[in-house]
């Protein structure tokens, strides 16, 4: 049969070429259908069953699931379509133009990550339905540098349903098995406006607002006590204070203030939990002040990612790679396909430090390691499957 799949590079100068930004910001954010489709056509040709799913909340958008072989276990090979935005007179190159130089690949989501899904789909050229004893499934979701609306859709499908998943954010090829999580939060303080001469007119929100933030730092203390976890490079949970605004004027007494932070969380909290212990401190002495708080979550946010040291996929990238797995404060998909029962590592090519950056690039020299590390877990996990 005539394959329309195009050879690697050129596969990726076209994921390149179709912007598929994601961004809170509604001016920068972008549908990703273009390369849905582009890699569901590509997979379909390749005798993949291929079903794009819109998302429920931004029909306009969608994830990929595409299936070769059948099965109850197998390997997931996952990655995000979308890019963040970017600054055009930053690049020294068109940023949807693939650009080979210094034995680099350079174009927006050439490390993070629409390389992973030309490569994946490269290793797996070779491969029938009939070489499998279990499924390989590739998997592109939506949205994974805004809101996760891919990753928590997939869960709310209950699928994929495999035994393993590699989630192809770049590591530079060395396995990731646990990261941090994120919640970002908003408190409001409520009082009273009035003349600043005489503050019994009024209820100071600001002031009350500096008592919060001390509690708040009070409880990071006290968190970064309780969770420790030294896989990590900073081994404790990390709570920022990141903007805050209140009042309007210097001789009005403050009725509004408002503090935004971040919580990076370690793989044993749970954020639920976090939230409502820190309401509860909050709550009684905002009561007793008369002023009132309001406490809301900023954006859904991302659970830690933890695989044990000693799950069959963590130590069979170890020995494939020859590194040992390692933890990291970045957050991915990972925990989803978690979620959904797989075995989950993070493996890909390029570097994190190249991720959300000008002049982003992929080194040549990652291609044929991962190449050759993909058809090893494709043959580990779906071909020599030991009974």
């Amino acid at each position: 049969m005539m394959r329309r799949t195009p050879p690697l590079m050129d596969a990726l100068r076209t994921l390149i070429g179709l912007p598929s930004v994601s961004s809170v910001n509604p001016a920068f954010d972008h549908t990703n259908r273009a390369v849905i489709d582009t890699l569901a056509n590509w997979l379909g040709d390749l005798g993949f069953a291929v079903e794009v799913i819109p998302l429920p909340s931004q029909p306009h958008k969608a994830n990929l699931i595409a299936s070769l072989g059948t099965g109850n276990g197998g390997l997931v090979l996952a990655g995000h379509t979308d890019t963040v935005p970017y600054d055009t007179e930053r690049w020294r190159s068109d940023p949807f133009v693939l650009t080979e130089r210094d034995d680099r690949l350079y174009g927006l989501g050439s490390a993070d990550m629409k390389s992973f899904f030309a490569l994946a789909i490269e290793a797996a050229r070779d491969y029938r339905a009939c070489d499998l004893q279990e499924p390989l499934i590739l998997v592109a979701t939506a949205d994974e540098e805004s809101s996760m609306d891919g990753a928590t859709a997939l869960v709310e499908l209950g699928r994929p349903r495999a035994r393993y998943a590699i989630v192809g954010e770049p590591t530079h090829l060395q396995p990731i098995r646990a990261h941090k999580g994120i919640m970002m939060e908003s408190i409001r303080v409520m009082g009273r406006s009035g003349h600043s001469s005489d503050p019994s007119l009024g209820n100071n929100a600001l002031e009350g607002m500096h008592q919060v933030i001390a509690e708040v730092l009070r409880f990071r203390n006290e968190l970064q006590q309780r969770f420790r976890d030294n896989s990590f490079k900073v081994p404790y949970p990390t709570l920022n204070l990141g903007h805050i605004h209140g009042g309007d004027n210097p001789n009005r007494i403050c009725a509004q203030c408002e503090l935004h932070f971040d919580l990076r969380l370690m793989p044993t909290m749970d954020p639920q939990a976090i939230r409502a212990e820190l309401q509860q401190r909050l709550q009684p002495r905002m009561d007793q002040l008369g002023l009132g708080l309001e406490y809301q979550p900023l954006i859904q946010g991302t659970p830690p990612m933890h695989t044990p040291a000693n799950a069959e996929l963590v130590r069979v990238a170890e020995k494939l790679t020859g590194h040992t797995a390692q933890s990291v404060a970045f957050c991915t998909e990972a925990p989803y396909y978690n979620q959904l029962g797989m075995q989950t590592i993070i493996l890909g090519p390029g570097h994190i430090d190249q991720a959300h950056q000008p002049d982003e690039y992929l080194a040549l020299d990652q291609i044929t390691p991962t190449l050759q590390l993909l058809r090893q877990f494709i043959e580990h996990c779906c071909v020599n499957i030991r009974p």
